[in-house]
């Protein structure tokens, strides 16, 4: 009996010891979920005005500041008011877990978020980057889906997947 309970306690410490190492390799492992960037140097922000059949989007090339002057339509799918508004924006990767949504350059972005100020009251919207198919079934999204001259937004509706391309003047 006391061989067996030996045998016992001995496997039960291996376990834990086998357990507890790969927890502590996987966390101090630097393998967390971080957004993919390219090694090629970040594109030159935005600058100049941005059109759809939905409204425009101006950015002055500074990289935070936008004007934008949405229809009623674009403006509803995107939960902003409608017309001409001034605010900021960033692009972003998406929900990674552990991180969620993280700032990062417009060429790789899943996500660009919005903040407008009416009447004192500030709106903020995230919208999906890409592109729906023709049929509108589905829609795609990626590297290079935002580049200098289109910023497509994708709206899941229930028609299916729509797109509104900014394309630059």
């Amino acid at each position: 009996m006391k061989k067996a309970l030996r045998w016992i306690l001995i496997a039960a410490a291996a376990v834990v010891l086998i357990i507890g190492g790969l927890l502590f390799f996987n966390r101090n492992s630097g393998l967390d979920n971080y957004p993919y960037e390219p090694d090629t140097p970040a594109p030159d922000p935005h600058n100049g005005v941005f059109v759809c059949e939905g409204g425009t989007m101006t950015f002055n090339g500074d990289g935070e500041s936008i004007v934008i002057d949405f229809s009623e339509e674009l403006a509803g799918l995107c939960n902003l008011p409608a017309g001409e508004h001034e605010g900021s924006y960033v692009f972003l990767t998406g929900n990674l877990p552990p991180h969620g949504s993280m700032p990062i350059r417009y060429d790789v972005a899943h996500e660009l978020e919005i903040t407008v100020t009416d009447d004192g009251k500030e709106s903020r919207a995230v919208m999906d980057l890409g592109i729906a198919s023709a049929d509108g079934s589905s829609g795609q999204s990626g590297v290079d889906t935002v580049t200098p001259e289109r910023i497509p937004f994708m709206f899941r509706t229930d028609q299916g997947f729509i797109t509104f391309a900014f394309e630059k003047k």
